[in-house]
């Protein structure tokens, strides 16, 4: 019997070999400005960090210092604001009654007096509401005491007035860059949702996992950084110079209370505050001239009344008019979610509202420029807003860690190598394979966002020339 050949086994054509990816002009110049900015900026965003963490617990901060000014024993009974403010009058002889916090519960209440020689600081009295006595007096600015005032001006400018504020600027200007290229080149590499909010587990020890790292935490913490980057920009020197100006020309700003239509309070019945002392009250708002009637102190708590009567609820201050004849203004100061910051005009004399503005009506870009602030500070949500803030501020200084870290495990270390501190940045040229489309649409808008945000436009040039000439140089040497 014949016998048949064994079947023969047929084989599967072998895989095609992935084509490799070719180099994007984009990836390639988005990588080399992460990874120079990064190197550059990172040392100023390790100090907003820093001194940004330490802002955030400045409410526990403030009770641990000043507790016995701040809080009292809650009550049910109320001094009259009006015998208040004479306390504190008598506690504090001198300067001009300018703003009231009334106090309630187990807060004092807040008696603010200026004097030409502090400038834009005050002296701020605290009366206890429910016995009357004064409790103790603090040199204050815009409400906050002397401790988040030193912590604001070293995080906002090292204690170094307009020439340290180029710093903060500087780093909210490239904190959004750092972090939008970040979340781009982690995206080209992952390809999945899960993929950039994971690290690469499966990476063994050396720069891999170290990028998994560095990459996964930014991405968690980019929002809140485009956030922070946002709002500090809109109160720095000079981008926030140009923010203001495109508030003017959109109409945005928060609206003013118009008081125009305010009766005139009958002078005769508004003695001058504080008597024959009147001239030293004055301080500097109207020249020591007597002839100038002062608001009576004694309107406060009609003004209180009608504040709460029109819907004015939590924590208000009262702006004391620097003539007899103005209404008062009481604003709403809750800045805890969801904020009470309306704004009402009083006449005493009649107890009615003659100016009138809600938050709720201010101009949409008003209200997010408010907000963001407010988050910006830690005040928004309460202690979930400090949480946040403190995460963010720790996240980022892992990010940039790692980052460093990143530089110096990518040095080369093989004996047939030249030996390096760090590892060799992207290559130069990148945008060489930009598309032309691209490079017509981005050069426009680099310009722009250079203009609006000149500290970054100044650096990216000045980081441009050096790149040339540096880059000019080696090239000499090979050649």
């Amino acid at each position: 019997m014949a016998v048949s050949p064994p079947p023969q086994l047929e084989l599967a054509d072998p895989p095609a070999a992935r084509p490799a990816r070719r180099a994007s002009g984009f990836g390639a110049l988005l990588l080399r400005l992460h990874f120079y900015t990064g190197i550059l900026i990172a040392p100023f965003l390790v100090v907003v960090a820093v001194t940004g963490l330490l802002y955030t617990v400045t409410p526990q901060l403030d009770q641990m210092l000043y507790g016995d000014k701040l809080t009292v024993t809650a009550g049910n009974a109320t001094v009259p604001l009006a015998d208040q403010i004479a306390t504190a009058r008598a506690a504090h002889p001198a300067g001009t009654l300018t703003a009231i916090q009334p106090g309630s519960g187990s807060d004092s209440t807040r008696v603010v007096f200026s004097l030409p020689d502090l400038e834009e600081k005050q002296h701020t009295v605290y009366v206890d509401p429910h016995t009357g006595t004064a409790l103790g007096q603090l040199t204050t600015w815009y409400g906050s005491t002397p401790v988040t005032t030193w912590l604001d001006d070293l995080h906002r400018n090292l204690h170094l007035g307009d020439l340290g504020r180029h710093y903060s600027e500087l780093a909210a200007s490239w904190l959004w860059v750092l972090a939008l290229g970040g979340l781009i080149l982690w995206w080209r590499r992952r390809r999945s949702l899960r993929g950039v909010l994971t690290p690469d587990m499966a990476a063994k020890k050396g720069v891999r996992r170290t990028r998994g790292w560095h990459a996964a935490t930014g991405v968690w913490i980019s929002v809140g950084l485009l956030v922070l980057s946002a709002t500090g920009l809109t109160w720095s020197r000079y981008a926030g110079g140009n923010f203001t100006t495109a508030l003017d020309s959109l109409d945005a700003h928060a609206p003013t209370l118009d008081v125009a239509a305010a009766p005139a309070l009958d002078v005769a019945a508004a003695p001058a505050l504080g008597g024959a002392a009147a001239p030293a009250a004055s301080g500097g708002h109207h020249g020591g001239s007597a002839a100038v009637a002062l608001a009576d102190p004694a309107q406060a708590d009609t003004v209180v009344r009608v504040a709460r009567d029109n819907g004015l609820t939590g924590t208000v201050e009262l702006t004391v008019p620097e003539t007899a004849t103005a209404p008062w203004t009481v604003a709403g100061i809750d800045n805890v979610w969801p904020v009470g910051l309306d704004r009402i005009a009083v006449d005493p004399a009649s107890a009615t509202v003659v100016a009138r503005s809600d938050f709720a009506d201010w101009p949409v870009l008003a209200q997010l420029s408010k907000l963001g602030v407010q988050a910006h500070m830690g005040v928004l949500f309460g202690v979930v807003n400090q949480v946040l803030l403190a995460a963010l501020a720790v996240g980022l200084l892992c990010v940039i860690l790692w980052g460093y870290r990143m530089w110096w495990q990518r040095r080369p270390t093989r004996a047939d190598r030249r030996r390096a501190m760090a590892g060799a940045p992207p290559a130069r040229g990148g945008w060489l394979g930009l598309p032309a489309w691209a490079i017509v649409v981005g050069v426009p808008v680099v310009f722009a966002v250079g203009w609006a945000m000149p500290l970054l436009g100044v650096t990216l040039v000045a980081f441009l020339l050096v790149d040339a000439v540096v880059g000019g140089v080696r090239d000499s040497r090979t050649s």
